[in-house]
């Protein structure tokens, strides 16, 4: 970043973070921290690595990388070149790491070296790491829609077809995973012993485009985000019954839960983060929502602090549509949808969102 950039952003930024204090008044989360860490390339996924204290932000493009940084201090502590990428997560056990790389990028979490490039087919896109059996799962809107892969050796194990375009997975401790099927209004429940799906829940008559999913793993509860009718549909995980329904932001991409609050949260590309309660497993209510900036629409949780982290730009006018041309059904909402507007240049910045007073 220019030393221009740097001067510009650090002007502004006290500004920013006073503004969203004055509107996120109404609750206990706030923004506390806006890194401004710069860089070119597209963006999608953040994925916190609690054990070994890293972020990881997978870049994409010609000059595809994936920063890692310091979930403390927010430094920039390592980078992986040449890798353009959806996203990437570690394996703690093993102390390796991927990438939703094409190829998928196999990496050492330590030195952040990478180990090997694996040929898979489909187009990664979203992932899953499962701590209980070492396995890396690779989500792709083409057939394959999953690919197994072994955390130890990065060799594939196995292919999972759920029958449409899964977005984001969760796994509990009794080795079930859900995937939420974005273009089905489905949730798709796979066995990780014997990778074969096992079950299927219909969301329709609630929702549909979801793409985010979180679980209350010890009540067996699933958060599905969902873009068609922006709204949290919270069912059962045990056999899919739906429980209820709540109003979130417009354009979900992503979930996540904190067992220690029981607070679900979700993230959208409007400018809003959506904060959910559990008071029990039958009772739920929306206890805040946050201003966060524009396009900031996946999430992660730091889950020692208890912290979560967004990524975003800042962009220029978006170009007008071509002549014509008309959005498809139950596609993303228009601020999601090309042509896409310019990304301002050194513009790229991690948020930090917690309970407590913000940072000034």
């Amino acid at each position: 970043m220019s030393l221009k950039s740097l001067a510009l952003a650090s002007l502004a930024l006290p500004f920013l973070l006073a503004g969203l204090a004055r509107a996120q008044a109404n609750g206990p989360y706030k923004v506390q921290k806006i890194q401004i860490v710069g860089g070119d390339g597209g963006f999608d996924y953040v994925t916190a690595d609690p054990d070994g204290r890293n972020l990881y932000v997978a870049r994409s493009g010609k000059d595809g990388h994936i920063g890692v940084f310091n979930l403390d201090t927010l430094a920039q502590v390592g980078d992986i070149p040449g890798t353009s990428a959806h996203g990437a997560a570690v394996d703690t056990a093993t102390g390796h790491g991927f990438a939703t790389s094409d190829p998928v990028t196999m990496f050492d979490a330590k030195t952040f070296a990478i180990i090997k490039k694996i040929d898979v087919q489909g187009h990664p896109d979203g992932y899953l790491n499962d701590p209980y059996l070492h396995r890396f799962y690779i989500l792709s809107h083409s057939e394959p829609n999953i690919t197994v892969l072994d955390d130890k050796d990065g060799s594939i194990l196995g292919t999972i077809d759920i029958g449409g375009a899964p977005e984001q997975a969760a796994i509990d401790s009794h080795g079930k995973i859900y995937v939420d099927i974005v273009n089905k209004a489905a949730i798709a429940v796979i066995d990780a012993s014997t990778m074969k799906m096992v079950g299927r829940y219909d969301l329709s008559s609630k929702g549909g485009g979801c793409a985010g999913l979180a679980l209350d793993a010890k009540n067996g509860i699933l958060f599905a985000a969902c873009r068609e009718k922006n709204n949290m549909v919270i069912l059962s995980a045990a056999d899919g019954h739906i429980i209820t329904d709540l109003p979130i932001g417009v354009g979900c991409d992503g979930a996540t839960f904190n067992p220690e609050t029981m607070e679900a949260f979700s993230s959208q590309g409007d400018g809003t983060l959506t904060v959910i309660k559990e008071a029990s497993p039958t009772s739920f209510a929306v206890e805040q929502t946050v201003p966060t900036p524009l396009r900031a629409k996946t999430i992660t949780l730091d889950t020692r602090t208890g912290n979560l982290f967004l990524i975003t730009a800042e962009f220029g006018p978006t170009p007008a549509p071509p002549a014509g041309s008309a959005p498809p059904a139950g596609g993303p909402p228009a601020f999601m949808r090309g042509p896409r507007p310019p990304m301002i240049p050194h513009s790229f910045q991690i948020l930090e969102v917690g309970r407590g007073t913000t940072a000034g």
